[in-house]
Order: C-alpha cells, then structure tokens, then sequence
C-alpha cells in the first residue's frame, strides 16, 4: 500500500485554512470525482474516497489538531482508521452531500442511508506511568445492544413486522402547501414505514436491551490529557440494523509527584546542598525507569540543568522517546548558629587562592555544628 497523501495536499488548502475554505475546496473535489458522475472510473472513485477522508479529518477540530502535531501515525493511534468504504462515507457525509447534490438518504441514488448505532464516550483517568509507557484497561461499557430474543426484529417469535398503514410503508408523510411538497417523518411508525402488532417480551418491540459489556483497550505509549482513542463498533447497536456506533475514550493523566510532563520531555526538581553545589557530587536521580547516577559538578548553580537523552516520553507518532530534564535547586543552610554564623564570615574572608585548600573542612565544620 502507498503512503498516504497529505491531507492539506489533497483538499489542495494552506495548512491555516478555514471551515468554509475546506467545505469550498471539497465540494469542488467531490463533484468532479463523485461515482455517479464516473461510473466504471476506478481512479476517480479512489480520488472520492480521498478527498473524503481529508475532509472528514480536518473538519473536526480534535482530528485535525491530533493530524497537524502527529501525523497519518497519530490518527492510526487515536482510533481513526480512514474514511472506508462508500457505504461509511455516504453514512458520515450525508447532510453535506445533500448540499452539493440535492440527495440524501432514500435520494434515488440506489444508495439509502442506514441509521448508525449511537456513538459513546468513556473517560477514563490515568497514572503518570500508565500514559507514558502504555497500558491496557478492562471497562465496563453500558449501552444498548440487540436483543437476543427476537435478533432485533422487535417482534414475538413466529410473528413479524408489518406494513403502516398510515405512511404505506415509505415512513414519510408528503404534504402539498401551493406549489411545495414538504415532507414529515410518519407519527406513528417514527419514520420506520412498519409497526409491531406483537412486540416482543423482553424488549418491549425496541428491538434492543440495556447491557454492561467488558471492553479490552489498549492505552498506546504517549497519551496525555486530552488525547481521545475510538473503538470501533463499541458504540450502541442500530436500531434499524446498522453498523454500531463507536466508543470514545478520553485520557486524563494524574499528576506525579517527582515528574513533570513538557510535550515528550519529563522535568523533575532535585535539591542538594550548599556543599555538593560547590564541591561536586554524585547523586541518584529518579527516572521513569528507576534510579540512575548524576555526576554534579564543581560550582553548579541554582537553576543549572542536566539532561538524560531518550529518557522521556514516547512520541505517539513514531515512538522516539524525549528526554528527562534535572533542575538544580540549592537549598541554603537556615536557622545557623553562632559558630556557623562566624565560620561563614571567615569563608567570605579568605583570599580565593586559599579557598580551595580550605572548603571542604569549612563546609563540613558549617553542617556538623
């Protein structure tokens, strides 16, 4: 398979563009690559699908910010698999293609629209570690699934729909007002153009039942507050026999104590003494894989910073890790004696060539008393 197109390249947009701009662009696309104009065309029906698929992504503002910081990689990530099939992309374009070309569902097209499941969202709250490494998680899902007593019908067995007899059948009620048709969805069969004369017990002729399903998903690498990942098919059951909805799970990430998260870089904030800054050290350092040495330096300073490379977080879109960050935060002796008061005095005294020879037995005399 080819690599995917940029999406701003194939709406032929500027990276800024606006809604109304993308909507222009589209529409330009999708009537001179629609099927219906190009029977047979394989090239164009693939051109269609395309187009589609920007067009479904940067439209919504959460895809088109996870596209523009991540890429075709960060979409796969977050559950968006890509337009699909024409059957997926007449059900998510519906509206707009009644737009730009006057049909819609039961259009005469040979196409009608099924009526999807409803979509359901999930959040679901995170550890620090959790979201940098990854995880999977067993929820509980609660949404209504097709009854398996009647597979849906709605009906008793041995008894099936019938037609309405207010609508015949079309679900729709046409309404002449002077030179105007206007249809209404039929009250009685709620637009289903049939009637359940005996329902079925257990879901009372809805065709669907509530229930708690166990759902596995697989946390990647690199979520952060805010990321959303899509199941799909995880959603509500159609009522009309269509395709579910979809389950949206949005990530929130809890705090760390030690560790502090900037994009793919982790911060933390190490104190050490007066003594260590001045003298040099080695100390341990926390990381988010366990302890690891840090060679402090003669006359490091307050605020100075240290770096472990590939120590970070891992990038949604191709895995690299960032790197940890160590601030140096010198804590200064408090509540000083008398005698260490004194010692200090005659430190700031001492000539700088005789400092060296002097530090260390000064320091140590400053925090032992």
């Amino acid at each position: 398979m080819s690599e995917k197109r940029d999406y701003y390249e194939i709406l032929g947009v500027a990276k800024d563009a606006s809604t109304t701009e993308l909507k222009s662009h589209y529409r330009k696309l999708a009537i001179k690559f629609h099927p219906d104009k190009n029977p047979g065309n394989k090239e164009a029906e693939e051109k269609f699908k395309e187009a589609s698929e920007a067009y479904q992504v940067l439209s919504d503002v959460q895809k088109r910010q996870i596209y523009d910081r991540y890429g075709h990689q960060g979409l796969e990530n977050s559950g968006f698999s890509g337009a699909g099939n024409f059957e997926d992309i007449f059900s998510s374009f519906g509206n707009i293609f009644e737009d730009f070309f006057g049909f819609g569902g039961g259009n005469g097209s040979g196409r009608s629209r099924v009526q999807r499941g409803s979509d359901l969202r999930y959040d679901m709250t995170l550890e620090f570690m959790e979201a940098a490494f990854g995880v999977e998680k067993e929820i509980d899902v609660h949404k209504l699934d097709t009854c398996d007593e009647c597979k849906g019908s709605g009906c008793q067995e041995g008894t099936s729909p019938e037609v309405c007899s207010h609508c015949n059948g079309t679900g729709q009620f046409v309404q002449s007002q002077g030179f105007f048709k206007v249809k209404t969805t039929c009250p009685y069969c709620r637009g289903k153009g049939r009637s359940i004369p005996h329902p079925c017990k257990k879901c009372k002729g809805s065709g669907q039942v509530e229930i708690t399903k166990k759902v596995s998903v697989k946390i990647p690498a690199g979520v952060d507050t805010g990321s959303k990942l899509r199941l799909n098919g995880e959603g509500e059951a159609s009522p009309a026999g269509g395709p579910a909805g979809d389950l949206y799970v949005f990530i929130q990430v809890k705090q760390h104590k030690k560790f502090k998260r900037d994009d793919l870089d982790v911060l933390c904030l190490v104190d050490i003494s007066f003594v260590q800054a001045a003298l040099g050290d080695t100390i341990t350092i926390p990381t988010l894989e366990g302890e690891k040495d840090l060679k402090i330096p003669k006359g490091t300073q307050h605020g100075d910073t240290f770096r472990f490379k590939g120590q970070g977080i891992p990038s949604l879109r191709s895995g690299r890790r960032g790197d940890q960050i160590i601030h140096i935060n010198i804590k200064t002796p408090t509540g000083l004696s008398k005698k260490q008061e004194k010692l200090l005095k005659e430190f700031d005294r001492l000539d700088s060539n005789k400092i060296s020879n002097k530090l260390k037995s000064l320091f140590k005399n400053i925090y032992n008393n």
